[in-house]
């Protein structure tokens, strides 16, 4: 997708409560810029659903409950296409990770395995954000939350970043048609895979890397810098996977040390000061990027 492509028509109007820097925020605004006006938003509970609570979408938006989103989602599908509507309409779940990877999964599960006719995007901060910021499946190692503090034996959450929950590869091993991540700092690629998960006959999934200020202790002028780094130190990677066939859509050039990203974040001090835990990251970090071929050379 190129630049002059995207429309300056916006789907949002002035208003909205979302923190200063948020990055679900602007995640939101540029998927409805690729999606249009003929959507149907479901706005599952969370961050969003707090900022968007005065009405300040242009859309139809059902605010739904943390575990009900694509259920509801499912059920509208039904309905438009028993009153032959259904063409034309893109029906857009946008949930967090509390939603998507915890609270939701069930739900999300069934209505992909239905087959049913979906865009979800799940804005992944990393934490239950709208609630103070607990730990959530998707919280990387080291992070500190409100329910992962740092003591003196235990410095933020201690699951190794391996274990935590890759919605990714849960959703794509569905058999789900369309399947993507992508960042708020590369705002191209990822309106360029929400058109192509619109496009998608069945249910698509994309995965929002999405900045908090807020909950990561990161200067809200960052947003775009921290998501960028989060992607050229290798801690996030995008590709997209359609039916079945992974392909990278981000190359990095020269990958820089996972530590240039962790370093802006308040909720990584201790696992910065961790130089052996920190040297476990890296390594990890450097076998899934060798993995996944998305260096364009060997990191400097």
């Amino acid at each position: 997708m190129k630049l002059k492509e995207v429309t300056d028509e916006e789907f949002l109007h002035h208003g909205g409560m979302a923190c200063p820097g948020c990055g679900a925020y602007l995640g939101l605004r540029l998927a409805l810029k690729a999606l249009g006006k003929n959507t149907i938003l479901f706005n599952v509970t969370g961050c969003i659903a707090t900022t968007l609570i005065m009405g300040v979408t242009k859309i139809p938006m059902i605010h739904t409950l943390f575990e009900n989103g694509p259920a509801i989602a499912s059920g509208v599908d039904y309905g438009l296409s028993a009153l032959e509507k259904r063409e034309g309409i893109n029906l857009l779940v946008y949930a967090g990770d509390g939603g998507t990877a915890d609270i939701g999964l069930q739900s999300l599960s069934g209505a992909i395995e239905r087959g049913h006719d979906f865009v979800y995007i799940c804005y992944d901060n990393e934490s239950y954000m709208n609630t103070g910021g607990q730990r959530s499946g998707t919280t990387p190692f080291g992070a500190i939350t409100t329910t992962t503090p740092a003591g003196k034996k235990i410095k933020g959450e201690t699951r190794p970043i391996h274990l935590r929950k890759d919605m990714v590869e849960i959703v794509a091993a569905h058999g789900t048609p369309y399947v993507a991540s992508a960042s708020i700092a590369y705002p191209l690629d990822f309106m360029e895979k929400v058109k192509k998960a619109a496009e998608t006959r069945g249910p698509a999934y994309i995965h929002l890397f999405a900045t908090c200020p807020t909950g990561w202790g990161a200067d809200p002028a960052k947003t775009i810098e921290i998501a960028r780094l989060a992607v050229q130190t290798g801690m996030i990677n995008l590709f997209e996977i359609v039916n079945g066939e992974r392909r990278i859509t981000v190359r990095v050039r020269k990958r820089k040390p996972v530590e240039e990203y962790l370093k802006l974040q308040r909720r990584f001090k201790p696992l910065l000061e961790d130089r052996e835990a920190l040297k476990s990251l890296q390594d990890y970090v450097d076998r899934k990027c060798e993995l996944l071929g998305v260096d364009m050379e060997d990191r400097k």
